[in-house]
């Protein structure tokens, strides 16, 4: 079994890194949606902590993925698939990319200019600061973290119901060249089936 991607499927590395920026979108999006509504107490500076911690991790898990990429490649399109389907895939995951790196991005640096203690990721080691305090540009970066991830959101959304749309109604591999491939049992007539 090859780690890296083939002509008609995402390789197990792609899969995973997947699935943990996936999970670490929606853990993201929850805390990020209920931190707000916290009181000023020690669970919210905690929650807090971790609503930044993770979003750093989910910037590291992207790079990543985009290094394995370069190198693995990507599967080529599902047969059968329409040339505007291919285009708009494309350009899809290229801005799910993008945004995936400037939410957090955006988040470090409202942090940032925001002059608040510093950052210790998941408590292990200080994260710097990526510019000075700056009251003017803290509501600017505030609300560009907050676009951006509403635009992320609606992005996910439509990516989500594009692939559910391959799988249920196209019944095509789009969707499952994403799962981990299922192991198929020996035939009657295979040689592994005659030995008793």
């Amino acid at each position: 079994m090859t780690l890296k991607n083939t002509a008609d499927r995402w390789g197990p590395v792609s899969q995973l890194l997947h699935w943990l920026i996936v999970a670490l979108i929606l853990l993201l999006a929850v805390v990020g949606l209920v931190m707000v509504e916290l009181p000023k107490s020690p669970r919210y500076f905690w929650v807090y902590d971790l609503h930044k911690s993770a979003g750093l991790t989910a910037f590291a898990l992207v790079a990543i993925r985009l290094l394995w990429r370069w190198y693995a490649g990507a599967p080529r399109p599902v047969p059968g698939t329409p040339r505007w389907q291919e285009r708009v895939a494309g350009i899809t995951h290229w801005l799910l990319y993008v945004l995936t790196i400037a939410v957090p991005l955006s988040g470090w640096l409202f942090d940032s200019v925001s002059g608040l203690r510093p950052l210790r990721w998941f408590g292990l080691f200080k994260v710097p600061k990526l510019a000075a305090p700056s009251q003017p540009l803290q509501p600017v970066m505030r609300d560009w973290h907050e676009w951006l991830f509403w635009v992320l959101v609606a992005l996910v959304a439509a990516h989500a119901a594009a692939a559910l749309y391959h799988h249920l109604f196209q019944h095509d591999a789009t969707l499952t060249r994403m799962l981990p491939a299922r192991r198929r049992a020996p035939s009657p007539n295979s040689p592994a089936s005659e030995i008793r």
